[in-house]
């Protein structure tokens, strides 16, 4: 199969589909890889390094999707490529529908294979491919949460680890999932007081036992979650529902009870937000005030650790890429739950329930595709 891999476009995105060394995994597998001109730069990554492990440099990304049988982003196409798309071509990245409703309807239309990072899922539904970037993003929320509280960033001056004799800081964090874990370990480990709020006994069980003393878990209610807010000075959204809309649980009515220059960090923007005031933001802006709160909501966060984003993300791309390349995507999904479960949007329908019911669109079934 020949497969290419595209610079990314998005804002200040400078992550990479795939290494060097993930170029000769490829190669040593019987598959032909193009990489587009300067697309591993952001990570340090040189065209060299990709022509030494056996790539071919491609000058633009239309000669990629032109040649390609499976094309591969760390982030959604965006418009300048919704016209390179083709019918057939396999789409294999983060695609974040749920929250797109432009993009899906783009992808319909263009009968492409369309395979998602985030909805690829494991028995046990854990989501693999989703897993590192969240690593990374729950660990990156308390660092920005920390930094948006200095008075110079319009935060209300406060420290969280504290100092003897003063208070640590407040977090709160929502969901204790993947992002909520490294979120709160991030946060104990600074010294603050760090509260983690969600729905499952067994994680707040699981958790007790492998969180420090300045961690106190609770279930999740919205009346433990108003009481909490307004004690917060940093507040991390960190609910995930595989595939579909986040669900607002912060709501404008709540924000006005807490701290004025309190932070809010919303992880699950690229899912549409689980705070009812969230709207995407870049790293080149990005934070904006709604009620006295400073709101940090940029959509690719593991971005701006490109180096250490692109690694973790390879490591758990690259088998699954292997696969699809090695069998084809029919086969690689009939053999493997896990790859059936990435089916987003497959020859014009819509496969993935969580994308269909956020626009009202017909559901089919993988199954009857395959």
């Amino acid at each position: 199969m020949i497969v290419g891999i595209l610079k990314e476009i998005k804002s200040e995105e400078n992550r990479v589909s795939m290494t060097p060394a993930g170029v000769e995994v490829m190669k040593h597998n019987g598959h032909e890889v193009l990489v587009e001109k300067y697309a591993g730069l952001g990570s340090g990554f040189e065209d060299a390094a990709y022509a030494q492990a056996g790539a071919e440099i491609v000058a633009t990304p239309k000669e990629i999707f032109s040649r390609s049988e499976m094309v591969m982003h760390v982030k959604e196409p965006l418009p300048p490529e919704y016209g390179l798309i083709r019918e057939d071509q396999i789409v294999f990245t983060y695609l974040h529908l749920a929250a797109a409703e432009e993009l899906t309807r783009v992808l319909i239309k263009s009968k492409s294979i369309c395979i998602a990072y985030e909805t690829i899922q494991k028995a046990d539904r854990s989501l693999p491919l989703l897993t590192p970037m969240s690593e990374v993003a729950g660990r990156m929320a308390i660092q920005q949460g920390a930094k948006y509280l200095e008075m110079a960033q319009g935060g209300h001056g406060v420290l969280l680890g504290g100092v003897p004799g003063v208070d640590p800081g407040t977090v709160v964090v929502i969901g204790g999932g993947v992002v909520g874990t490294h979120a709160a370990k991030m946060a104990c480990g600074l010294g603050a007081k760090v509260y983690v709020l969600d729905m499952s006994l067994d994680r707040l069980r699981y958790l007790s036992d492998v969180m420090p003393a300045n961690c106190f878990l609770l279930f999740a209610t919205p009346a433990t979650l108003r009481d909490l807010i307004t004690r917060a000075d940093v507040v991390v959204g960190a609910v995930l529902v595989p595939g579909a809309k986040a669900p607002k649980l912060l709501t404008r009515e709540m924000l006005k009870t807490m701290k004025k220059g309190a932070v809010i960090v919303d992880v699950a923007i690229d899912q549409g937000g689980c705070f009812e005031t969230s709207k995407a933001t870049t790293h080149s802006d990005p934070i904006f005030t709604v009620e006295g709160v400073v709101h940090y909501c940029v959509a690719n966060m593991p971005g701006a650790v490109a180096k250490t984003s692109t690694l973790a993300l390879t490591n758990a791309t690259l088998p699954y890429a292997v696969q699809i390349a090695n069998k084809g995507w029919q086969r690689a999904m009939k053999e493997n739950p896990e790859v059936k479960a990435g089916a987003n949007v497959i020859k014009g329908k819509v496969t993935y329930k969580g994308v269909s019911d956020a626009f009202g669109l017909e559901y089919v079934p993988i199954d009857s595709l395959l």
